[in-house]
């Protein structure tokens, strides 16, 4: 039977609130098992790190997936080395790097993906800001030149990268479609097409969180189309603190994020469970109007 596994991020529950408190990789462990999530998303370039992480997650059952920055090939051969000794789910890269041209990145993608079926670690490109999938478009003409290219979504990037208008045209909805047939992972979060992450609680934000619903319903629905039948998906909740945060006058988020990152990952669960139900198809993107 195919899977839905919620991961939590380890960034996500920095607080870096001006009271200068942080919890412990200890306390934050603790909390992530007792809230049930199954997994964590934390970075794999340090060994010292990747160590510790595995020493505080012994015996609680949590998956990891694993977070690299490669700027070359090379670059991603510690983390599989890392991920190979200390199992991963899969490996998020995200590559630090911005070529200007289609060409200038092929012998990067390819090299990647050539050490990750070396070393048998599954190893998804993010669609991310500021890296080689930083424009939406930019990152279309890549899965022309390479259709097979695994990626894990973020679309949030894109939402606010490209300043789609809103109601979204089908030009944009057809663009994200795309993205998602070649979807093997999840990032979650909610943002609109000016801020990256708004308050998933606040009612002027359902408009844009409905948006999110219906991307993330049709990129499970396709994942569930191609995916085995005994596979697993993984969908981290990453509601990053400041700058990603809104925050008050006082440097203090205006929510909840952990609370708002239980609240996220219980309706991925509801979509997971709807997407069960409906064939994998190609659908508009129905939402109501912007609330001013």
């Amino acid at each position: 039977m195919q899977n839905l596994l919620v991961f939590q991020s380890l960034w996500a529950m920095e607080r870096r609130h001006p009271d200068g408190h942080e919890r412990s990789l200890e306390e934050n462990i603790a909390a992530i098992v007792e809230a049930g999530f199954d997994g964590i998303s934390a970075h794999y370039t340090s060994r010292h790190d990747v160590v510790r992480l595995n020493e505080a997650i012994r015996g609680t059952g949590l998956k990891i997936e694993g977070v690299c920055f490669p700027r070359s090939v090379e670059d991603l051969r510690l983390t599989l080395e890392l991920a190979s000794e200390f199992p991963v789910s899969h490996i998020d890269l995200q590559a630090d790097i911005r070529p200007r041209r289609v060409e200038d990145c092929l012998p990067l993608l390819d090299g990647w993906m050539r050490l990750a079926e070396q070393a048998r670690v599954p190893v998804y490109v993010e669609t991310h800001r500021h890296r080689i999938t930083s424009d939406l478009l930019f990152t279309l003409d890549l899965l022309d030149r390479r259709p097979d290219l695994p990626l894990l979504a973020d679309l949030s990037h894109y939402l606010v990268g490209r300043e789609f208008a809103f109601p979204v045209e089908d030009e944009s909805h057809a663009q994200i479609r795309r993205v998602l047939d070649n979807a093997r992972a999840f990032h979650g979060r909610i943002g609109s097409c000016q801020q990256i992450q708004i308050e998933l609680s606040f009612a002027q934000h359902r408009p844009w969180l409905e948006l999110f619903r219906n991307w993330w319903a049709c990129g499970f629905r396709k994942w569930r189309a191609r995916a085995a039948d005994d596979a697993e998906l993984v969908m981290t909740c990453e509601l990053g603190p400041r700058p990603y945060a809104i925050t008050d006058r006082h440097g203090n988020d205006t929510t909840d994020r952990w609370a708002e990152a239980l609240l996220l990952r219980e309706m991925v669960r509801e979509i997971w469970a709807e997407s069960a139900m409906l064939p994998a198809r190609e659908t508009r993107d129905l939402t109501p109007e912007v609330v001013t």
